[in-house]
């Protein structure tokens, strides 16, 4: 059974795996999230949000506060729009995996104005096991914006 769940975090077969609740208590804290631009009915983390029918990609996040985890096999696409909204005022955060060997993370995390390594492995939803992969926290501030200093994880 565990082999299976672990293939699956490989794969584009499960890919709305919930943000872990203990996370996100701690960066909503912080950043007081107002969409979250990437859920479902069941895992949605702010009252309003986007589902996969709505396709939070091409609404406009305007200047919100924007919750993002990803489906993790199209990380590149999440990422740009995240960028994309930050330049037209949004605050954007987005949770992926730490995959800094890839075209995504290096075109577009890496412009981020924070980047975050969270310690150790994320345990996604009802899991049995951690996440194969480390994870990051992306922060799109607003092009207005101005500095904050941030404690970091």
């Amino acid at each position: 059974m565990s082999m299976i769940r672990w293939a699956t975090l490989f794969s584009s077969d499960y890919q709305d795996w919930p943000t872990p609740d203990d996370l996100f208590r701690i960066l909503d804290a912080e950043f007081h999230f107002t969409l979250d631009a990437c859920a479902t009915p069941t895992n949605a983390k702010c009252e309003h949000y986007y589902t996969v029918l709505d396709d939070g990609l091409s609404q406009d996040w305007g200047a919100q506060r924007v919750w993002v985890n990803p489906p993790y096999d199209d990380t590149r696409a999440w990422l740009a729009k995240g960028h994309k909204s930050a330049q037209a005022g949004a605050l954007v955060v987005c949770l992926i995996a730490a995959r800094t060997d890839n075209r995504a993370w290096h075109d577009y995390a890496m412009s981020a104005s924070e980047i975050r390594f969270l310690r150790g492995r994320l345990r996604f939803g009802n899991a049995r096991n951690t996440a194969p992969f480390p994870s990051a926290i992306v922060i799109f501030r607003p092009s207005n914006a101005p500095d904050e200093q941030l404690s970091l994880f």
